[in-house]
């Protein structure tokens, strides 16, 4: 029950500098707007997002709590539980909670009877899936692979096991600057008839999203470094 009246507002934000009039639904500003406390991944980027909604907000009056990997629990649930109106949570990018730390804060949250209202917004992952054309009934999403490559070569045929198996799309994705690296273990590890999706800078004007067989991204790899990729096989 949340008979406080608060809510903790789980606010979408841009995968792509400039694209806030193309992907942001009215109600993103709305909440926004009628917000003071924002539980976010990095202060500076946020501040930025914010700045950027041009709603008429002074920057300087708003409260920022860091949210990130590294942040102790105990301060989310101090800092949630001390919550005398509404918040938002602001991921780097994208949908908060979705591979992302904002999740600590929704189940807390949850815990604390805080009224929880996730609002509409891009997701990498999402969009990289629906343009893909692989399976939308059964999908999984793994996050970062492991850096080790012998882990990380077991990892991907494992990943292919799957796809084959359970005829289930196998989703997962790199730190940017180590985009390039990846797509090379993927080549490496698979089977080359395995279809293999790359979808890079998703809502920016130069998105790309496209499938094709291993063995043909073999002799046509993009240059991925430091742009943000979403890697799906099926």
């Amino acid at each position: 029950m949340n008979d406080s009246g608060i809510s903790l507002y789980l606010i979408p934000t841009i995968l792509a500098e400039g694209t806030q009039n193309h992907v942001l639904p009215p109600q993103i500003k709305d909440a926004v707007q009628h917000l003071d406390v924002f539980f976010v991944e990095n202060v500076r980027t946020a501040r930025r997002f914010i700045t950027s909604l041009r709603l008429g907000k002074i920057i300087d009056e708003l409260t920022f709590i860091e949210l990130n990997k590294d942040t102790p629990e105990s301060e989310t649930f101090t800092a949630l539980r001390n919550l005398s109106k509404s918040a938002g949570v602001i991921s780097e990018a994208g949908c908060p909670g979705v591979a992302d730390p904002g999740a600590v804060a929704v189940r807390i949250a949850h815990e604390l009877g805080i009224r929880v209202m996730p609002l509409v917004g891009p997701s990498s992952i999402l969009l990289a899936l629906m343009g893909s054309g692989m399976s939308g009934q059964s999908f999984a999403f793994h996050g970062y692979l492991p850096i080790d490559k012998v882990h990380r070569k077991k990892t991907l045929q494992n990943l292919e096991r799957n796809a084959r198996q359970y005829q289930q799309t196998q989703i997962f994705m790199e730190t940017p600057f180590r985009n390039n690296q990846l797509l090379e273990a993927v080549i490496e590890a698979c089977s080359p008839e395995l279809a293999l999706c790359i979808a890079a800078n998703v809502t920016a004007p130069d998105e790309s999203i496209r499938t094709m067989p291993v063995k043909i991204w073999k002799s046509a790899k993009p240059d991925l470094h430091k742009i943000p990729t979403i890697f799906l096989i099926g």
